[in-house]
């Protein structure tokens, strides 16, 4: 066998594991985070015992988690009640694959590009991913054998497929402006002219929008609104299946807030800063750690959105979700698409 082909295989599979480990990590303290976001909203102190200002509560909260009695319904398909948080943790994971996290940096006497799949198809396959991840979902809620879950499995399918086709228009606008589908492209192709916020703000609009009902998050988190359903589609959870849907949900809310951030705002693009002159400055590596860090800091600001979203506005009513998937964003999107076709058609055609 060829060296250089394990030597490939094994550099692919340590960064797809520096991702997953980065993601959990992420998605843990995103936990202590949106604590913190909440306490300082309503005027309280959130979590501050476990550690200094609360930083091992993630800790403590895991091991909870990880050390409390797994419960299965007496009722439940047990082979599918375990399959469902386990295809939606999975699925979290693989978005990261395509993502350009930053330039690549050197090892020894090679260059190592730290996008796991630079794949020509990039952003097809995330909304493919996207679209699978609603069956560890429903999977789930339908083994729990629970009307409550089920219910919330039923929710959480027709919100996911109402705003997906929204959010895969708005990304047509991105593809025929950037004339790839590359995420390595999309994002050289903003570092050379203008971010695609600033070309397409009502296209970021709907992505963000629809980015808030894929993940299920606060107003759109009918799937599990307590208050109606007990706690939606894993009520009958207990222990790391718990776990599993939890944390596949706040890395849902990273790689969303990364995706948005490389799609509208450059990637890991510094922005005003020279890429040529930080390199011969600072060195390949540290212009990649630098790169990293920019994309990083774009991704939190989109996850205290998120939070930020979630402690201050009310949720929506089932009726007015599908009635804002179907009546205002879809005519919305191909409004936009067409718009977007006829500029490009007249003012880059003539």
């Amino acid at each position: 066998m060829n060296p250089e082909f394990w030597s490939l295989i094994g550099e692919k599979a340590a960064l797809a594991g520096a991702m997953i480990g980065f993601s959990l990590v992420v998605a843990m303290y995103s936990t202590w985070a949106e604590r913190k976001v909440a306490a300082y909203i309503q005027d309280r102190r959130g979590p501050d015992r476990a550690g200094w200002g609360g930083l091992l509560q993630p800790l403590a909260d895991g091991g909870k988690l990880f050390f409390k009695e797994e419960i299965t319904p007496r009722h439940a398909q047990k082979f599918l009640f375990i399959l469902g948080p386990t295809i939606a943790m999975i699925l979290a994971c693989m978005t990261g694959a395509v993502i350009p996290w930053s330039t690549g940096f050197e090892w020894g006497n090679s260059v190592i590009n730290p996008q796991i799949a630079d794949v020509n198809v990039g952003f097809l396959y995330i909304l493919g991913v996207l679209s699978l991840g609603v069956y560890g979902i429903m999977l789930g809620s339908w083994a729990s054998n629970n009307k409550w879950s089920l219910m919330g499995g039923l929710r959480a399918a027709s919100q996911i497929i109402s705003y997906e086709l929204p959010m895969g228009i708005a990304l047509i606008t991105i593809l025929m402006i950037s004339g790839t589908l590359r995420l390595g492209g999309i994002v050289e192709q903003q570092m050379d002219g203008y971010w695609n916020i600033v070309l397409q703000p009502v296209g970021f609009i709907i992505f963000l929008v629809c980015a808030f009902a894929e993940t299920n998050r606060t107003p759109f988190d009918l799937p599990e609104a307590e208050n109606e359903l007990i706690g939606g589609y894993h009520s009958e959870y207990s222990s790391m299946k718990l776990g599993f849907y939890l944390f596949a949900e706040y890395i849902n809310v990273f790689i969303s807030s990364v995706v948005l951030s490389t799609l509208y705002f450059g990637g890991y693009d510094i922005p005003f800063v020279n890429d040529g002159k930080l390199a011969e400055s600072s060195g390949m590596n540290m212009m990649a750690i630098l790169h990293f860090l920019s994309l990083f800091i774009k991704a939190c600001m989109f996850i205290f959105l998120f939070m930020w979203v979630r402690w201050t506005i009310p949720r929506f009513r089932y009726d007015q979700l599908m009635d804002l998937g179907w009546k205002r964003l879809l005519p919305l999107a191909l409004a936009n698409m067409l718009i977007t076709g006829f500029v490009m058609l007249y003012f880059f055609n003539n």
